[in-house]
């Protein structure tokens, strides 16, 4: 790994607007990149924003969200995700944003991996939505348990409670990541009376993270603006439970861990926008796997070890279907089934 200086995005998307967001991405991504920035980490569901409707009422309440969450979703090949990747070339930047990707009818809570010259090195989705999340968004499979090659290393990333299941982790350390990018929503939500909620807890994980797998962690958290408070909360009752505390924007507390799992920055405030930074330094992994390597001296492999499917999975595959020779004069040549 090369040493390089990361940000960690802590914002608040334009709710339910991709373009608007994709606007404001740009101007972070050019704003760390001009801070010396060569990786840059964006929250889960970033564009177009986390449906929090989907915990504040019955499955009733959110369906005049539906199609217009749908349009502001991103397609693979759409021109908004050439955006995106014209975003991180003009910087010159390895971005990793979260994203709600748009598949047919279908959604998927997706992280891109893009290079500093615009290729999208990797699109996963989240293995398995939480809990009311699958209301909303389909499962992924192995295919994303990947760690890419970056320009400065190895490379993944996760969403949210994937950080909460041990062999997903588990997946990712084995094949050598150097640094990896939590991407969280807003820690606000319910906070008052689910203790798993809040940033306590969920910042627990991403320390374990680090310092299990030997690895820097980018956490990047969301902020829930006014904005969705207003859109999003028609009765007290559902600001109640969107910002129980103080009925205020906020739930950003986003932060950058070396792989002993010290914080590498200080925080922002939970309601501030901004960027955080640190120093990446490659002989801080080597000293903290010098301790415990949980893929290398520190495992067992003849004891417990970790078997993944990584098959993309697909709805129909095509067997016993003849294909026409090209000397067959009366039958008309076709393009092969994609599926």
């Amino acid at each position: 790994m090369e040493a390089i200086k990361a940000a960690c995005i802590q914002a608040a998307p334009i709710f339910l607007d991709l373009q608007a967001t994709l606007d404001k991405t740009e101007v972070l991504v050019k704003e760390a990149a001009s801070n010396g920035a060569k990786l840059v980490a964006f929250p889960e569901t970033w564009l177009p924003g986390y449906p929090w409707w989907i915990w504040l009422g019955a499955p009733i309440e959110g369906v005049g969200f539906t199609a217009r969450y749908h349009a502001n979703s991103i397609a693979l090949g759409s021109p908004e995700m050439a955006r995106l990747q014209q975003i991180a070339a003009d910087s010159a930047v390895t971005l990793v944003t979260g994203f709600s990707e748009r598949d047919g009818g279908s959604l998927y809570m997706s992280q891109a991996v893009i290079g500093p010259q615009g290729d999208l090195l990797l699109a996963r989705r989240k293995l398995k939505p939480t809990h009311v999340e699958r209301a909303v968004f389909g499962e992924g499979d192995g295919s994303g348990l990947t760690v890419v090659d970056a320009p400065f290393g190895r490379l993944g990333a996760l969403n949210c409670w994937e950080h909460i299941q041990p062999l997903v982790k588990m997946a990712l350390y084995a094949q050598g990541e150097e640094v990896h990018v939590a991407s969280w929503p807003s820690f606000l939500l319910y906070r008052d009376v689910i203790y798993a909620f809040g940033s306590e807890a969920s910042n627990s994980v991403s320390t374990v993270y680090a310092l299990e797998g030997g690895c820097f962690v980018l956490a990047s958290t969301a902020l829930v603006s006014q904005q969705m408070i207003d859109m999003l909360c028609d009765r007290p009752e559902k600001t109640k439970l969107l910002s129980p505390i103080t009925g205020k924007p906020g739930g950003g507390f986003s932060m950058i861990y070396g792989p002993d799992g010290h914080p590498l920055c200080s925080p922002l405030r939970e309601d501030e926008e901004g960027i955080l930074y640190a120093d990446l330094d490659p002989t801080k992994i080597v000293l903290s796997k010098s301790a415990a390597a949980p893929v290398g001296h520190y495992s067992r492999p003849d004891t417990v070890r970790l078997v993944v499917d990584k098959t993309r999975r697909k709805v129909m595959s095509v067997v016993g279907e003849d294909v026409p020779s090209s000397t067959d004069q009366e039958t008309p040549q076709r393009a092969d089934a994609v599926v």
